[in-house]
């Protein structure tokens, strides 16, 4: 009896209970805005209620698990992932253009995914079992090819928006594990170039049948649409367009609950996943969307929390790169849905349909609860 009374109460204490109340917010936001998207309760409606509820049993699991056996798992789990990375460039399927998911005989799967989880949990694996009072340019150069080798072969499936989540992750554990920001200086002042030249020479590198080698024909018809909406209104812009004019006619207070039009008239294509705010912007308007906005700020904040206080390197560092990872899923997905980034296909999180991303974010937010409740161990 005691023992069991012990396990139900390791299984209540394993919530990290602000971080919990900002999800269950998060949860009961995204099945409203869900709802409308949908017109009512239809099949994507109970799917996603479904999913939401196996994405905080995987959480709830993932907190049970203390962070030094996440640290132990780390890189078996990082390998795993490699490897299954591999299997898809040799032996992957092919669907809509792109190779992405693998087939297991029992499963079919799409390792990519799981790599946005276990790339920072295997560079601050890494970081922790070599750390040292500075840390050398070396050092460095390791964690990246160790983040450069998942990341090239997710892009080489093509697919940009997980390749985009998995490097920002990464980068997140190296730059807090004490990268220098003058190295960082120059990469920042060469993409500022990159971008000004893509403005200033807009009309010549978007021609038809200019081959900008380096992106595949789609990813530059992706960012020449950026560059202009209005060059393909009813074919690759229509997209960017049509979400942008149901964020702009939301105005100020919104068009009320099941109100908007563009979104129910079947004008902003994706609009239970991609495209998600959209629908949200246009009902809810301006305040509704710095409202969701401040509930992601506090979830990210929470996050941030727990790093700052937690005990070992390798727990500040994965708390840190969990909590900027749901950072780069919200400031991408909505730059794109508004018109200042490219459309690279991430959802928006707690609020878009689909599985795969809300076992990811459990998982996630797991980790940051069991590094929440995870005590130093008492001196003998």
């Amino acid at each position: 009896m005691k023992r069991l009374l012990q396990l139900g109460l390791r299984a209540v204490t394993a919530f990290d209970w602000p971080l919990l109340l900002l999800l269950v917010l998060m949860a009961a936001l995204g099945m409203t805005v869900m709802h409308s998207a949908v017109g009512g309760t239809d099949w994507r409606f109970a799917d996603q209620v479904r999913n939401f509820l196996l994405a905080f049993g995987v959480m709830w699991v993932a907190a049970l698990i203390p962070p030094t056996m996440w640290m132990k798992l780390a890189p078996v789990v990082y390998s795993v992932g490699v490897v299954l990375l591999l299997g898809v460039e040799f032996f992957g399927e092919t669907s809509k253009g792109a190779t992405r998911w693998l087939d297991l005989g029992v499963a079919r799967i799409q390792p990519s995914e799981m790599l946005k989880i276990s790339v920072p949990l295997m560079l601050a694996w890494y970081f922790h079992r070599y750390q040292r009072p500075k840390m050398s340019l070396l050092d460095f150069m390791v964690a990246g090819i160790l983040l450069m080798i998942p990341f090239l072969l997710i892009v080489r499936q093509p697919d940009l928006g997980t390749a985009l989540l998995v490097f920002a992750a990464g980068f997140c554990v190296i730059y807090f594990a004490g990268l220098s920001f003058k190295l960082i200086v120059p990469i920042v002042v060469v993409l500022v170039l990159g971008i000004s030249a893509l403005l200033y020479y807009e009309d010549y590198i978007c021609v038809p049948d200019l081959d900008w080698v380096v992106l595949h024909d789609y990813q530059k018809h992706r960012v020449c649409t950026l560059l202009n909406p209005g060059s393909d209104r009813l074919g690759r812009g229509f997209h960017t367009i049509q979400s942008m004019i149901a964020i702009g006619s939301g105005g100020v207070y919104g068009k009320g609950y099941m109100m908007g039009t563009q979104s129910h008239l079947d004008f902003v294509p994706e609009r239970t996943t991609d495209f998600i705010f959209a629908v949200f912007a246009e009902e809810f308007g301006l305040y509704g969307g710095i409202m969701l906005l401040v509930l992601y700020a506090l979830l990210i904040l929470r996050g941030l929390s727990i790093a700052a206080v937690a005990h070992t390197q390798f727990s500040r560092l994965l708390a840190g790169s969990m909590s900027m990872m749901l950072f780069v899923y919200v400031f991408v997905n909505i730059g794109m849905v508004t018109g200042i980034l490219p459309v690279v296909g991430v959802p928006l999180p707690f609020l878009s349909y689909g599985g795969t991303a809300l076992m990811t974010l459990g998982v996630a937010c797991g980790m940051l609860m069991s590094i929440s409740n995870d005590k130093p161990a008492r001196p003998a």
